[in-house]
């Protein structure tokens, strides 16, 4: 048998007969995104876009590492999204990717509001995940907590493209 079949016959076999626990926005998650967003960056697209997606990559590792973290008051999550989103601000600034008069929409900042955007469209996900199973008193469906997320970023991409033809 042919290593590409053992692979898929592997991943047909995990997908359907076992469920295991889904820790969302994981290390592996964290790292593809990433990845994926310097490749996009290169790519040539717009900044909006890619600022969304930076933003919502440190929500992901806010949501995750928050946990983790000794300090008490640095545990909760969101006080981390908006420290990791002033620090990404603070880099941004002194790498003059911010501040280019061309480089902006509705008089805002692309690389700002694309930040902004991204940090409050993963709270809302997260939050109305954690609201969804709270009222069914379980998860709604496999890997929901990586699914309202990932899905509520790329309509938001979506929208912004169109709305501002970018």
């Amino acid at each position: 048998m042919s290593p590409v079949a053992i692979l898929v016959i592997t991943l047909l076999y995990n997908l359907f007969f076992q469920q295991k626990a889904v820790y969302g926005q994981c290390p592996v998650c964290i790292v593809t995104v990433g990845g994926g967003m310097l490749i996009a960056k290169k790519l040539g697209i717009d900044d909006l876009l890619v600022s969304v997606w930076i933003s919502a990559l440190n929500v992901a590792i806010s949501f995750w590492l928050a946990p983790k973290v000794k300090i008490k008051y640095l545990r909760n999550p969101h006080l981390f999204a908006f420290l990791t989103l002033a620090a990404t601000l603070i880099y941004f600034r002194f790498t003059d990717q911010i501040g280019n008069s061309s480089n902006r929409v509705l008089g805002i900042d692309k690389i700002i509001l694309g930040q902004i955007l991204g940090l409050l469209i993963m709270a809302i996900a997260n939050h109305s995940y954690l609201y969804i199973k709270k009222r069914l008193g379980r998860t709604p469906f496999l890997y929901a907590k990586v699914v309202f997320p990932l899905v509520s970023v790329l309509f938001l991409t979506l929208a912004l493209k169109l709305v501002f033809n970018l």
